[in-house]
């Protein structure tokens, strides 16, 4: 993109769009996003961009499941000086997106780069921003009183991003988990982890500490090919510039795509509480009868079935149990299910010697990151 790039009405049908995600799952999310048969799809590290017009927006947030936000890249430039940073953000056409009442709050970081303050960054985006479309709409004072736009920025070695984000909330955020337990998993880390383990809706799926009930949920939702934004609004559905048909084209085609089918999904835990909110949780997101949820201690119960899938999140140290009561807890679990050839598992944990306490080596590991804690998926199969 060249210096000072900016979308106007005169290009705003075709828009690049990039979809921020936890280190790990790039190439999960852009994969996703080619299924969704986006155009142009690139990964870079935490993120993958994609370009389209609002109806590609509108299917991005409403059916990518591992992603975190869907945002408009305006512009990309180098910034050397607040004033680079400044005159950057006032070439920025931002009148296109943003009406005369429109609210327009600044966030952003900085990493490695001469402009390492990110309130004084945050302080000359907004000032340009208001700058801009104070010129644009011949007011001295802008009331910030309709629908939030909010604008993101970017600034990594001396190049900065501008970007306006059009989902809101996060997309983790479903809307069925209201209630959770004390560790629960990002909604994006369980459906990458459901996604890992190739799990369609054929298999037997067994989550033994399921707690709030966020992995079977989601495998729920994989299964039925229900979009996981369902449930849920979105940022630029308040937009003026955003037509509303795409939202409802774009519900009505997810709509179109969902399954009807028997799916066997299992969720145990040792905490009748948990198995409460799970039971909730399920309920709101409309797969309630989908799931049998059941008090079980994992590391005594029967196996339900000869063969199957297992994805889970047990218990560990940084999480809900001291270290060395997760480490017996593996080492429980595994004399357990470790035999059991019949069960593929993919299993989450932040103990660099889960192998060792667990009794077996994985067949496969990938690290990934549960926010900013490292961890590794271990894939027995």
């Amino acid at each position: 993109m060249d210096e000072f790039t900016k979308y106007g009405r005169t290009c705003m049908q075709t828009m690049t769009f990039c979809v921020p995600c936890l280190f790990g799952l790039e190439g999960l999310v852009g994969d996703e996003l080619r299924r969704l048969n986006l155009s142009n799809v690139r990964v870079e590290d935490r993120r993958v961009f994609f370009d389209g017009d609002f109806a590609a927006m509108a299917r991005a947030n409403l059916c990518c499941r591992m992603g975190e936000r869907v945002m408009i890249l305006l512009a990309q430039f180098e910034v050397k000086s607040f004033e680079d940073l400044y005159q950057g953000v006032k070439h920025i056409a931002l009148e296109d997106f943003i009406p005369k009442d429109g609210a327009f709050p600044v966030k952003g970081y900085s990493l490695d780069s001469q402009l390492h303050s990110v309130p004084d960054c945050q302080a000359i985006v907004k000032k340009a921003a208001v700058d801009r479309l104070g010129a644009n709409y011949g007011l001295s004072w802008l009331p910030e009183t309709g629908a939030t736009y909010q604008i993101r920025f970017s600034i990594m070695k001396d190049r900065c991003e501008i970007f306006l984000d059009t989902s809101g909330v996060s997309l983790h955020k479903r809307g069925y988990r209201e209630n959770a337990n004390l560790a629960p998993l990002h909604e994006t880390m369980a459906a990458a982890m459901v996604n890992l383990a190739r799990y369609r809706g054929r298999d037997f799926f067994w989550d033994p500490f399921c707690g709030s009930g966020t992995i079977c949920i989601e495998a729920a939702m994989i299964a039925l090919n229900r979009a996981p934004g369902m449930n849920r609004s979105f940022g630029a559905q308040k937009w003026a510039c955003v037509p509303q048909e795409v939202w409802r084209e774009a519900r009505t085609e997810a709509l179109d795509k969902e399954y009807r089918g028997d799916y066997r999904i299992l969720g145990t835990d040792i905490d009748p509480a948990a198995l409460d909110i799970a039971r909730d949780n399920a309920r709101k997101a409309g797969v309630g009868k989908l799931i049998d949820f059941r008090e079980a201690d994992a590391t005594k119960m029967s196996l339900p079935t000869d063969k199957g899938l297992m994805v889970c999140n047990p218990p560990y140290g940084e999480r809900m149990l001291e270290q060395r009561s997760a480490q017996q807890l593996y080492r429980a679990f595994g004399r357990h299910v470790k035999f059991a050839d019949g069960w593929k598992k993919y299993i989450i944990s932040s103990e660099p010697e889960f192998e060792h306490y667990f009794g077996k080596q994985a067949t496969k590991k990938r690290k990934l990151y549960n926010g900013r804690l490292q961890c590794n998926v271990y894939m027995y199969f």
